[in-house]
């Protein structure tokens, strides 16, 4: 008896509850005398609920009070950039061996290691005690040869020499003449000078040394220019063009972007790998660059024509992506497939135009057929939480 007093006691504490919450749930939320009345169940019940009056409102001022507030972006046109990574390897634009045209021993270097050189400056002498007594001698030869032509031809003039002792003498000087300057080339050799202006590498040689004929003793680069030479496919052959800018990162700087431009392109593919070299020139007059150093090559070709959207603009769903398009003041949702990213845009494919507006803001509350209102979101609250979220389903 006591057990079936405590049951029929929660039962009707548990009617009292649900009839509280009913009254509550009818009262305070507006519609809902409205729906329990289309259910049929007061009827049912036999008690009349009477629906609660809300103020009536124009179609305008329902239509504003609708309206969703967002931000929006204009959409614009965009090329679709093939996009070519490749190494390349820097060289100086000119790199010169110097290598001495005859045997001697070396008597001074000039000019110190990574020193800057001027094309003719002297960099290294070489022992030249015998060139000079040579070129000495010879120039006596040849003045004695010219006092002889001298004489013979006033003598020549009284008949007193022959004409053919007259021809000798002409030859005499003249044979003469070739051995001075055969003496003053052999002393030029004697002294190496630089070919180019550069700067001087590592030499091979020290003073005191003796050197052969061609025997390497340093190399001049020229290094106020860099060119890279890299390779690309076959497929791109006709879009690249002599002149092209071209993005260069040295591997050895990362973070470090330059900006270079094509200045060779080769006329054979490599049979072997279907790739044709391109050769890339930088400029270098900073000096803080050295041939050999390897570069990440990224070469950039325009292609066909796409509309470009905010990234914040793309959203997603179970079906793929998609972008709110304002169209006569509401929203409509365009299926739209990325064709690329950029750091600032992202390239679609779909049913939009460059100069339609596109909803960047407040996306999260939008529904297809929504009024909307345009406004600029300065207090951040359109890029709340829900925003957030859809950023990381994009990612």
């Amino acid at each position: 008896m006591t057990a079936l007093f405590s049951a029929l006691r929660q039962l009707v504490l548990i009617l009292l509850l649900i009839g509280v919450a009913a009254w509550g749930w009818i009262t305070y939320v507006p519609g809902a005398a409205e729906w329990l009345n289309r259910t049929g169940l007061p009827d049912a019940l036999g008690v009349d609920v009477a629906a609660k009056q809300q103020p009536k409102q124009s179609s305008s001022a329902s239509r504003r009070s609708q309206a969703v507030s967002v931000v929006l972006d204009t959409v614009t046109s965009g090329a679709l950039n093939d996009r070519i990574t490749a190494i390349g390897d820097g060289r100086a634009r000119r790199a010169v061996t110097i290598r001495s045209q005859t045997t001697g021993r070396v008597d001074s270097i000039e000019f110190p290691p990574g020193a800057p050189v001027e094309k003719g400056a002297v960099i290294v002498r070489l022992e030249n005690e015998a060139e000079r007594i040579a070129l000495e001698s010879a120039r006596i030869a040849l003045d004695k040869a010219v006092d002889d032509v001298e004489r013979l031809s006033r003598l020549e003039v009284s008949g007193t020499v022959s004409e053919v002792r007259f021809r000798e003498a002409i030859l005499a000087r003249r044979n003469a003449e070739l051995q001075v300057r055969q003496a003053e080339f052999d002393l030029s050799q004697r002294v190496i000078r630089a070919p180019i202006d550069g700067r001087i590498g590592i030499y091979e040689i020290e003073v005191g040394d003796r050197i052969t004929a061609q025997d390497p003793l340093a190399t001049v680069t020229d290094r106020s220019g860099l060119l890279i030479d890299f390779r690309v496919p076959e497929r791109i052959i006709g879009q690249v063009q002599t002149g092209m800018a071209v993005k260069l990162r040295p591997l050895a700087q990362p973070g470090r972007t330059l900006t270079g431009h094509i200045s060779t392109i080769d006329t054979v593919v490599d049979r072997a790998s279907r790739t044709l070299r391109i050769r890339a020139e930088l400029d270098n007059r900073s000096d803080t660059l050295r041939p050999g150093m390897a570069f990440e090559v990224n070469l950039t070709l325009p292609g066909q024509s796409f509309p470009a959207v905010d990234p914040l603009a793309v959203q997603w769903s179970n079906e793929g992506s998609f972008v709110w398009a304002a169209r006569a003041g509401k929203a409509v949702r365009v299926p739209v497939k990325i064709r690329q990213r950029n750091s600032d845009s992202v390239l679609v494919e779909g049913d939009l135009q460059a100069g339609e507006q596109v909803v960047i803001e407040g996306v999260q509350v939008l529904r297809p057929g929504v009024e909307l209102r345009s406004t600029t979101d300065t207090s951040g609250a359109l890029r709340g939480a829900p925003r957030l979220a859809n950023s990381a389903r994009r990612t």
